[in-house]
């Protein structure tokens, strides 16, 4: 059985579909876009799969989400839909239900949030909304997992005798009635053969879903009968289509709450969470107290507990490597295998392990924050600074995204409603330092500064890859894109106490993936600048890894470095490996260097800050940039990003490596070709982003959510 959980977002899907799939889920993307879905197998129902689908407001394709949501529903037909529902919130949450009854799949309607409901002295009659909606109707509360279980068993007796709607048709008398069943006489045939009700074809067809219209293979009469029908309807009820439909569904709505719902009072949650954006949605204080909870959180990282705990996995890391090393030694393995087991694997992966703690610390703190809501008011927030450089605060989101990883965060940009938006965002999602870099950046800042020093210089890493993305997102509003952004609006939840569990799960998914990534991509890498490095060109083993092929590749491209202050081969060789992952950097230069690691051979303060600027800048990892190709459409968008963020990230090395010198009174160690160089690759990138200036049509611009249709919703 095939089940698809489909809700609002903040309506408590995603806790929902963690206490009935506990572990036993995996990620993936739906076919032919990479818009990222978690399926899982329910826990005690042998052969039941869930599909969590995204977290839409209306299955009208303004966005990536929607689209993919009522194609999967449409084309997979899923055996049941389980139809998450805010109960302190209903109004709004049933615009989404209407629609999916429509649909004609057998439904369940599990009402969330009960207990919040109950406890501000609100209350639900289940069986009479159920008799007037036509669904089971099960109420729940998915955080303390009360009624799941009863939820789970309707579902499955839904789901096995195929039950459907009892009914789908929700309009009264009048002229939206008349239009929806002319139109649906005139598309019935056609519904039949694409496997759709006619009254859920009619109505996409009346709000103008171009695919559906497409799919009905409608001819020029019937659509001109249509079109008649619309305009009838549009004139005698003073709405255009879209307004007239909403309208009929919130009359709908409105009479269905009316008999079955008594709202709950103003609830704690909502009078705290009015409280606490008074001064964290502040116009003032807002922005202040981001960069000092970002502050204090990066203090903890990277001074006192992340840090205390990486040294002492580190200390660990080291004892197991010594063991292992004499262990071999007094095996008496061949000193080549010895070799790659201690310099290879153990060194590479080894080195880049100590970083976990690191990781783990800062995602548990940010997961804290996602949690409690507070994320959504950073982006709320941002509006206004992004619409100065042509984005919307929606598209703080995905770069917010970036500062985990780049591949998810280019993945969340098909949220946006207009190609320009997206496209704009994708080019600046490199500039959102990723957490991969955390181990690169932990190295060298520990190298070269104070202890007190470090939490400021990190924090400055970030902010500085903030500043770089401002002033190119400036640049190409000027030279490439055109227009305005869309509306903003986003749904601001109430402060919560974030779940522990939730919590936990986004911090075991975070080491997860590092762990995997260490175990995969680093190993082979490390396996590869181990060989590399042990072997000339005639496969003998060298002495000096200076005579090493590793050696000679670096060597290669080493001069592009030069005039920026480390042309050593050694660094070369780091930044070409950190093209395939980002933590290879750390793992490569602790091979290539040695035990000890005396980065001092290799940096000074100075050249060091302009290597992290180039690390922080140049093109993302080879994940990053196949998820460009299929999600721009083709490699010429993956070429793109690959060139314009080494150039940048090259132009952007050179002028700190400048502006260090010039601070230490050594301007005249820097080499003047740089200086051409920069000219030259400035002027490229300013000539070709001129070329591809082209006026991208905007995406139709909501002013509100998807279900409100300009009512007012709650959103913000």
């Amino acid at each position: 059985m095939l089940l698809a959980l489909v809700g609002n977002q903040n309506c408590g899907k995603t806790t929902l579909f963690n206490q009935l799939t506990g572990s036993n889920q995996h990620v993936g993307n739906f076919p032919g876009v990479t818009i990222e879905h978690k399926i899982g197998q329910i826990i005690g129902w042998k052969n039941y799969d869930l599909v969590d689908l995204p977290g839409i407001y209306s299955i009208r394709p303004y966005s990536g989400e929607e689209k993919v949501s009522r194609d999967f529903i449409i084309e997979r037909k899923p055996d049941a839909i389980i139809n998450i529902v805010d109960a302190t919130n209903i109004e709004r949450n049933l615009y989404l239900t209407l629609q999916l009854i429509e649909m004609g799949k057998p439904m369940v309607l599990a009402l969330n949030m009960m207990d919040e409901l109950l406890g501000n002295h609100g209350s639900v009659d289940i069986q009479k909304l159920s008799d007037r909606l036509g669904i089971p109707v099960v109420p729940i509360a998915a955080a303390k997992n009360d009624g799941v279980d009863e939820l789970m068993r309707v579902v499955a007796e839904t789901a096995e005798n195929a039950v459907k709607p009892r009914r789908i048709d929700f309009c009264s008398a009048g002229p939206v009635h008349r239009c929806i069943h002319t139109v649906s006489h005139v598309v019935e045939d056609h519904a039949d053969k694409i496997g759709v009700p006619s009254r859920f074809a009619a109505t996409r067809v009346i709000e103008e879903d171009a695919e559906i219209i497409s799919a009905l293979k409608l001819s020029d009469n019937e659509l001109e009968l249509i079109g008649h029908a619309v305009l009838e309807m549009e004139n005698e009820g003073g709405l255009d289509r879209n307004a007239a439909l909403a309208e009929m569904r919130y009359r709908f709505i409105e009479a269905v709450c009316s008999e079955c719902v008594i709202k709950a009072q103003e609830s704690k949650e909502m009078l705290r969470s009015v409280k606490i954006d008074k001064v964290l949605t502040n116009k003032y204080l807002a922005i202040p107290t981001f960069i000092a909870i970002m502050g204090f959180i990066f203090w903890m990282t990277f001074s006192v507990l992340g840090k205390w705990l990486s040294d002492l996995l580190a200390l660990g890391i080291n004892e197991v490597t010594a063991l292992v090393d004499n262990a071999l030694t007094a095996y008496g393995l061949n000193p080549v295998v010895h070799s790659l087991v201690i310099d290879g694997v153990f060194a590479g992966v080894g080195s880049m392990l100590s970083f976990l703690p690191i990781i783990v610390v800062l995602f548990f703190f940010l997961a804290i924050l996602e949690d409690t809501g507070y994320m959504s008011r950073v982006a709320f927030v941002m509006d206004k600074l992004l619409r100065r450089i042509g984005l919307s605060g929606r598209s703080f989101v995905p770069m917010l995204i970036g500062f985990g990883c780049s591949v998810p965060a280019i993945m969340a940009t098909r949220t946006l409603s207009s190609e320009r938006d997206r496209k704009m965002t994708t080019m600046l999602v490199p500039f959102m330092s990723c957490s991969a870099k955390l181990p690169i950046y932990s190295m060298l800042i520990a190298a070269f500064f104070p202890r007190a020093m470090q939490p400021v210089v990190m924090i400055g890493m970030y902010v500085f890859g903030v500043v770089c993305g401002i002033a190119f997102a400036a640049v190409l509003k000027r030279l490439r894109f055109r227009g305005q952004p869309v509306p903003f609006v986003m749904e601001l939840p109430n402060y919560r106490l974030p779940a522990a569990k939730s919590v936990a799960r986004l911090v075991w998914d975070k080491a997860k993936g590092f762990i995997k990534k260490a175990f995969t991509v680093v190993l082979a890498a490390c396996v590869i600048i181990w060989f590399l490095q042990t072997f000339d060109a005639h496969l003998n083993v060298v002495e000096d890894v200076d005579s090493s092929l590793l050696a000679a590749i670096g060597g290669l491209i080493a001069p592009l470095f030069a005039p920026l202050g480390y042309g050593d081969w050694r660094v070369a060789t780091a930044l070409m490996t950190g093209f395939m992952a980002k933590e290879s950097v750390v793992s490569t230069l602790t091979q290539v260097m040695g035990e000890g690691v005396d980065l001092t051979m290799l940096f000074t303060p100075v050249t060091a800050l302009a290597f992290l600027a180039f690390v922080l800048l140049y093109t993302p990892c080879v994940a990053a940039i196949a998820t460009v190709r299929s999600e721009q459409g083709g490699a010429r968008a993956a070429l793109e990003m690959i060139l314009l963020q080494c150039g940048i990230a090259w132009i952007v090395s050179f002028a700190v490596y400048a502006l260090g010198l010039l601070v230490t009174g050594s301007i005249a160690q820097l080499n003047p070709v740089g200086f051409a160089a920069v000219a030259v690759i400035a002027l490229l990138i300013g000539v070709y982003l001129k070329l591809q200036n082209k006026d991208i049509e905007l995406a139709p611009a909501r002013t509100s959510c998807g279900s409100c249709d300009g009512r007012s919703c709650g959103c913000h």
